[in-house]
């Protein structure tokens, strides 16, 4: 982690195996890279499956690559097969892109370099959803771009919409985080944008929620916003007058 804080990144691929177990780890350093500021924008789901007798075999099963899409919302997910020539290929200083170019794995990893090149641009681009806290009406307003949709979410509602481990079990898929857990007053401390597809937000307990965009649209809307509160203040027109005006 210390070598991450000093050199400067744009975006981190994360590279995964298909076991659960892996997809923990996986979640943790996604986490890490937020702590960072540094978006992650890929998932490349290694030793996938393999080809045999016509079919397709997925020996350590599958879905620990999309557990950490939905999840986390990162965008794009590729996958790599269980390939002896892929591994021996690189050994020899000829990798598999070389030796078969219109092969199934080089177009994998040509997709996977277009991917990057366009997402660091929009990137340092900065195209992306404008999350922000009202303090004045105690919401959070999401603005997305390219357009003049404007929403509001209640904090709570987010914070109880979180999918991590603390909030669910990664084996069961059981809802750990309860309602009465999450007060209805909570307030962010903080929100800041994790690149092009969501943003972290820090909560009062210390908890550093991953909000994807895509499920920001999806969380139960405010409708009755309240009005921001008015100052009072008090005007003495003489030593035995006063009146109170409200102030917009």
């Amino acid at each position: 982690m210390s070598t991450f804080q000093v050199v400067p990144l744009t975006a981190a691929v994360i590279v995964t195996t298909p076991q659960k177990l892996a997809f923990i780890d996986v979640a943790k350093g996604v986490r890490m890279f937020s702590k960072l500021k540094v978006p992650c924008i890929a998932v490349v789901e290694n030793m996938c499956h393999f080809d045999a007798d016509g079919k397709r075999y997925y020996p350590f099963g599958r879905g620990s690559g999309s557990q950490v899409v939905q999840q986390f919302g990162i965008p794009h997910l590729f996958d790599l097969p269980i390939r002896p020539t892929l591994s021996a290929s690189g050994d020899i200083g000829m990798p598999e892109v070389v030796t078969d170019p219109q092969g199934e794995v080089a177009r994998t990893f040509q997709e996977l370099g277009v991917c990057v090149v366009q997402q660091c641009a929009k990137i340092r681009q900065q195209v992306s959803t404008a999350v922000m806290y009202d303090k004045s009406i105690k919401a959070i307003r999401v603005k997305v771009p390219d357009s003049d949709e404007e929403f509001l979410l209640h904090p709570a509602t987010v914070r109880r919409n979180d999918r991590s481990a603390q909030s669910v079990d990664e084996w069961t898929g059981e809802q750990k985080l309860q309602y009465a857990d999450v007060p209805e007053d909570i307030e962010p401390e903080d929100i800041r944008p994790m690149g092009n597809y969501a943003v972290s937000i820090t909560w009062p307990d210390g908890f550093s929620q991953i909000a994807p965009y895509d499920q920001l649209q999806t969380i139960e809307r405010l409708v009755d916003v309240p009005q921001p509160a008015r100052a009072q203040v008090k005007v003495f027109i003489s030593p035995r007058l006063s009146l109170a005006k409200n102030i917009p």
